[in-house]
């Protein structure tokens, strides 16, 4: 029996869900009125200054949890671009995430948003508010598979610098950027194991770093102030070294938001970070493992370039995303809880 809404009255708002490495994303197809803005970074201010509820209704229980990951697809102002994108969480709008550019790398070739489809790998050209980042999906027999893709500049902004962490004294952290601003601190740190440890207690070191950095730390980016806000934390295993073995990590970003993935724009930053380091070569591959699900990505940089004045790295990042589901939303006026909650 195919499943019908029943009547009802008020907005509905349709969505694709997928995961990558465990990592929701959300993918809104309809519902949303005419972002407006002539950029995306300009559409990304607009969100969220106008749109903001929708955001909440989709990413909040009871439609979404404290955890959820959305993808606006819009408009982009770059020629070569297929689609722009503004990714949502429970906080408010990142400027990067590479577990969603993966997933919009295959939902673009399958919902035919490409175009010109060709095997072994299909281009998708993704214009996130960071910049245009462009996946590689492949594609044989009408069938899509594995992603990878080419990041903006990474690079590190600063490296062993002391903050003062309440509960856990002097903390010595590294900030680097992979699209989005990340501090990296071995999680022995504080006496944990990122894949070992409770995660509330990985949760409580990561955002009073987060906490931290953001009182004690000035960022900047060389291309738009927009960029220049810390995202989160991420806990290691403390390796890292090259070697051949996998890497954990766990990345609080947001509202004391947990990545089930690896986090794509958190590998893109700590390979910026082990290469400004000399701890990796150029094309010298690495995998990444979360420390919650054990799911992994794939990293390597493969060019220098120059972000403004920093000398950075363009990285390349591999994962698998997966389909879990499409959804038809309504918001039924007299629904006082149609605006979503979240429970802590």
């Amino acid at each position: 029996m195919e499943m019908q809404l029943p009547p009802h009255e008020g907005a509905e708002l349709s969505v694709v869900d997928m995961h990558t490495g465990g990592e929701p994303l959300r993918i809104i197809v309809s519902g949303y009125p005419e972002v407006k803005g002539d950029s995306v970074l300009s559409k990304r201010r607009y969100v969220r200054e106008h749109l903001d509820h929708l955001r909440r209704a989709l990413m909040y229980e009871p439609r979404g949890h404290y955890d959820m990951y959305g993808a606006l697809i819009v408009d982009s102002e770059i020629p070569e671009a297929d689609l722009g994108v503004l990714f949502m969480h429970n906080e408010g709008y990142s400027t990067m995430c590479g577990h969603a550019v993966i997933a919009l790398g295959r939902f673009a070739v399958d919902y035919k948003l490409v175009k010109e489809m060709q095997s072994p790998e299909t281009q998708v050209n993704i214009h996130c508010p960071c910049g245009l980042v462009r996946a590689f999906v492949k594609y044989s027999d009408g069938k899509t598979g594995g992603v990878r893709f080419l990041s903006v500049p990474a690079f590190a902004f600063a490296t062993d610098v002391t903050v003062a962490v309440e509960g856990f004294g002097d903390v010595t952290v590294d900030i680097s950027y992979g699209g989005a601003f990340y501090a990296f601190v071995d999680a022995q740190r504080f006496g944990l194991d990122v894949t070992k440890s409770r995660t509330r207690d990985l949760v409580d070191a990561a955002s009073a770093v987060t906490n931290a950095v953001k009182s004690q730390v000035k960022l900047h980016h060389p291309t738009s102030d927009d960029l220049a806000f810390l995202y989160g934390t991420i806990l290691t295993d403390g390796k890292d070294d090259y070697s051949s073995d996998p890497t954990a990590n766990i990345c609080v970003f947001a509202e004391a938001q947990v990545d089930r993935s690896p986090t794509g724009s958190g590998v893109t930053a700590r390979i910026a970070l082990q290469y400004h380091k000399g701890l990796i070569q150029l094309n010298q591959t690495r995998t990444f493992q979360s420390g919650a699900t054990g799911s992994q990505f794939t990293g390597k940089a493969v060019e220098e370039t120059k972000c403004g004045d920093f000398k950075a790295v363009v990285v390349e990042v591999a994962g698998r995303a997966f389909y879990t589901g499409v959804s038809r939303f309504v918001q039924e006026p007299d629904d006082k809880l149609t605006h979503g909650f979240l429970l802590k």
